[in-house]
């Protein structure tokens, strides 16, 4: 059975927030970093080169294959930044409506600068993904 390519890897967040370019993305990638510590009490983890995750939960399908996978969190790629909600945001039609300028993909919300979206109801769809998936799979703290 084939493990996540996206794991946990112990690099320092804030190293890799001092890298992210140019100085408006560093500088929403703050801001995305002090929503999701707010709103989800948890401390964040660099899950790959590039994802900053809060929380975690362990996964297990019907087919046997199972896992860990972060909770909720962000990635401030390069073009726009990357929000994962998980389960995914197919519930939250009324939310998102309020949210502002975005494009959606399956459990990613693409963004691309702050300035385009409500940070309240961002923080909103933080927290209804983490009740959400809650109550699929327990979430925990890193």
């Amino acid at each position: 059975m084939s493990q996540n390519k996206t794991v946990p890897t112990g690099a320092s967040v804030a190293e890799f927030l001092s890298g992210v370019e140019p100085e408006r993305k560093a500088e929403e990638a703050q801001q995305l970093d002090s929503l999701f510590r707010e709103v989800t009490g948890y401390e964040p983890q660099m899950w790959g080169p590039s994802i900053i995750g809060y929380g975690r939960y362990h996964y297990r399908y019907a087919t046997g294959r199972e896992g860990d996978f972060l909770a909720t969190g962000f990635s401030p790629r390069k073009a726009r930044h990357s929000i994962y909600i998980l389960p995914g945001y197919q519930n939250y039609g009324a939310l998102l409506a309020r949210l502002g300028k975005h494009k959606l993909g399956r459990s990613c919300l693409y963004v691309n600068k702050l300035a385009d979206i409500d940070l309240n109801v961002l923080a909103e769809l933080i927290h209804a993904g983490l009740k959400d998936l809650d109550a699929i799979w327990p979430v925990q703290p890193f």
